[in-house]
């Protein structure tokens, strides 16, 4: 199974490097076959507070018909996020993952993108809930059903509230691919149980 964590500029590297962690020690330590690629719209991409990170593949390398599901760190306003999280190409590639049923995992404010390319509409999702909520009316005016819980799990779509949310965001897309049982046992050696 192979997984696309794509990475819009101003990504926060906590976010991203949930998904890394957890699917490693899943493939490495217990046998589950997921691999990860990265992706973003330039092979270098500056997440939040500057830091570059080399990605496997650009955005243009990309087809969803490659791939078995789509993780969505969240980043910051002021370092770039929504110019690309909300770029035509990568809406399309949303709903490229969500017309196939694919699990598409997000953290934080990578809920806004998906809120925008209308795959969330009338289903239930959260976004980022500290500072009065803004970030959850936004997605509510995209038509989603904002709920103000830690994870929210809408079929096929994982979203979450916070930084905080990311190893539960990884688990739950775990969960999805290798199954209740593995995910659980992953989650136990990484001492989140």
């Amino acid at each position: 199974m192979k997984i696309l964590v794509f990475c819009a500029k101003g990504f926060e590297t906590m976010e991203f490097s949930v998904f890394i962690d957890v699917m490693g020690w899943a493939r490495n330590d217990f046998q589950c076959p997921v691999y990860v690629d990265t992706c973003g719209f330039t092979k270098t991409v500056n997440s939040t507070f500057h830091v570059p990170v080399v990605m496997d593949k650009t955005i243009d390398e990309i087809s969803a018909d490659d791939y078995d599901a789509l993780a969505i760190p969240g980043g910051f306003e002021e370092f770039g996020f929504y110019e690309e999280a909300y770029d035509e190409k990568f809406l399309n590639l949303i709903k490229a993952f969500s017309r196939k049923k694919k699990p598409i995992a997000s953290v934080c404010v990578a809920a806004l993108p998906l809120g925008k390319s209308g795959v969330l509409k009338n289903r239930r999702a959260t976004t980022y809930h500290l500072n009065g909520g803004c970030r959850q009316k936004q997605l509510a005016e995209f038509g989603v059903n904002v709920v103000n819980e830690r994870v929210v799990v809408d079929d096929n779509i994982i979203t979450s509230y916070c930084p905080e949310t990311a190893p539960d965001v990884a688990f739950e897309l775990l969960k999805k691919l290798c199954g209740d049982e593995k995910m659980f046992i992953v989650k136990e050696a990484m001492g989140y149980v």
